[in-house]
């Protein structure tokens, strides 16, 4: 197997200012930052770029409602300043998503809730919350968000109203209330044009993916390439550790012992059920289930998620979604809609993984800290290390100025400009509205079909025209139950750092979370790629082969032998 051109690329370099180690969202997250300083920095995933916890989150943009009740002001303030900047600098990707918490009670919590912070352990008995805590919570949500209009202020229904606008709710309950965060419907996506940004915005800015971190040097970061086996090093003035949930394990390699991390699994199913997807009426559902845990049910590409869990796991093990699991979240849809029934061969998709929260030893999970710091070592000789602890998908771009004004600061370097308010890759004019997207369609893809244009759209954002255009020098044949198409995937062969199938299949594209990732459809995106890369018949048959085996193991059921066939 030959060295990949973006491996090739980092081996060449003898030295660079900052190797970032853990390409999920905070690490691409802080490339940029860096690139647009004129900072040399290279960044190493050892699996695919946003494969680990960037590739498990429910798939929303947040401002932390949940936060406040901890006390968590700061988080909530910039959470939600990040929500507001991503609905503008990446609206294809980040929309508003209308909320709906079901309130079965009135006064519930009023005592409780407000001394939450101070019940740390986690056999704590747990009140759920009623109408005027919820009130209370929203009312001081809206707060953060005011002045800017970019998402309305909440509003309480009470039962008629509510049962009218959602019928299939519990009829037990007594009011709702409804506020708006977004939703991001392709995160890996984001994820790439992020890193895309970066790469461009600095020529000595580089990354490749299946590449890990095996030891430091004094200076020297020692990689091994994934694919090939073989090692080389590269020398830095600062490593930053972004390697989420496996922080510790990688500081291990560094061989900087450390015990920062206590991150817990969470799991999400999604299910083919139009019938649920009806009653969500377009809306999240989020609440607090009986056993006090947050969870939601949310309509996405047509299907509908449900999660989430927070159980506390061990990060050298896969995380998995378990049957016991489908049985809570069962459980769950069954207690908010009471008479929609539902069966295990409509999941069409299970995904899971680790959170990378702080250490919280008896700590309840749901009451541990969202919120992320920096752990600085430099006390050895050779580069310091910055280890990041914490973080979520809603403020990566203030983490990763974070964590590159600390990087800065040890170069002794000054910041020259500013992610905040930059669009990102396909974002750029993009058109938000139904009749501007339809004229966008019209004046920018006219030899497409219409079907075809938006679901370039869709996927690309404005950046759909480079696709396009690229689509039109060959013969074209359309292959994943038309999802893709052969040349889309060459595209993202020779564009997207694509390495293996399941690059394709899980993170470039909704075809895995669709529940279209059949054998056949895993077989001709396979062959699609290897035409595209010079594969071997041979090779193209094993990766094809090694794409349904993940599948069948980390993201169907339990017990399951096939991937979901239409």
């Amino acid at each position: 197997m030959t060295q990949r051109e973006t491996v090739s690329r980092i081996r060449s370099l003898s030295s660079t200012d900052v190797v970032i180690i853990g390409g999920g969202i905070n690490g691409i997250a802080t490339l940029r930052d860096l690139a647009m300083q004129g900072v040399d920095v290279v960044l190493v995933e050892r699996g695919d770029f946003a494969s680990g916890a960037s590739a498990a989150s429910s798939r929303m943009i947040h401002g932390g409602l949940r936060y406040l009740e901890n006390g968590e002001l700061r988080l909530v303030k910039e959470s939600v300043h990040e929500r507001n900047a991503l609905l503008k600098t990446a609206p294809h990707f980040v929309k508003p998503l209308r909320t709906t918490i079901p309130v079965h009670s009135t006064w519930s919590s009023v005592i409780a809730s407000p001394m939450k912070v101070l019940r740390h352990r986690s056999g704590t008995k747990r009140v759920q919350r009623g109408a005027v805590m919820i009130k209370l919570g929203l009312t001081l949500y809206d707060t953060f968000s005011r002045g800017n209009g970019i998402v309305p202020p909440h509003r309480f229904m009470g039962r008629k109203a509510s049962l009218e606008a959602l019928p299939h709710l519990d009829p037990s309950i007594k009011y709702t209330a409804t506020y708006f965060d977004a939703s991001l419907h392709s995160p890996e996506r984001l994820a790439l044009d992020v890193l895309t940004d970066g790469l461009a915005a600095h020529t000595r800015a580089h990354a490749a993916n299946y590449v890990e971190a095996v030891g430091l040097d004094g200076s020297t970061v020692r990689l091994r390439d994934v694919e090939t086996g073989e090692e080389f090093g590269i020398e830095a003035r600062v490593v930053v550790n972004a390697s989420g949930p496996w922080t510790d394990l990688t500081n291990d390699a560094l061989g900087r012992e450390t015990r920062f991390m206590g991150g817990t699994k969470g799991s999400h199913i999604v299910l083919d059920h139009p019938e649920l997807l009806e009653a969500t009426g377009g809306r999240e559902i989020f609440l607090e289930h009986t056993d006090g845990r947050i969870v939601l049910i949310y309509p996405l590409h047509g299907r509908v998620i449900v999660g989430t869990t927070d159980i506390d796991a061990d990060p050298r093990v896969p995380a998995v979604c378990t049957d016991d699991e489908v049985d809570y979240f069962f459980d769950l849809v069954g207690h908010v809609f009471p008479d929609i029934q539902l069966r295990r061969d409509q999941i069409v998709f299970t995904y899971s993984g680790i959170r990378p929260l702080p250490r919280h030893d008896e700590m309840a999970p749901g009451l541990v800290s969202r919120d992320y710091r920096i752990e600085v070592d430099s006390e050895r000789d050779g580069a310091p290390v910055l280890s990041l602890v914490g973080g979520k998908w809603t403020t990566f771009r203030a983490l990763g100025e974070s964590l590159a004004n600390r990087a800065l600061a040890v170069l002794g370097r000054q910041r020259v400009a500013s992610t905040d308010g930059v669009v990102i890759g396909g974002g750029a004019d993009f058109p938000k509205r139904r009749e501007a997207r339809e004229a966008w369609l019209k004046a920018e893809l006219p030899g497409l079909p219409h079907d075809r244009a938006d679901a370039l759209l869709t996927r690309y954002g404005t950046r759909a025209v480079e696709v396009a255009a690229y689509l039109a020098e060959g013969t074209d044949a359309p292959i994943a139950h038309g999802e893709l198409t052969q040349r889309e995937v060459a595209r993202m062969a020779l564009r997207e750092h694509v390495v293996h199938t399941a690059d394709v299949v899980l993170r470039r594209t909704n075809v895995a979370f669709k529940g279209l990732a059949d054998a056949q459809a895993c077989r001709e995106i396979a062959q699609a790629l290897g035409d595209a890369l010079g594969w071997t018949p041979e090779r193209i048959v094993a990766d094809a082969e090694e794409c349904i085996a993940l599948l069948r193991e980390r993201h169907s059921l339990p017990g399951k032998e096939a991937p979901h066939s239409h």
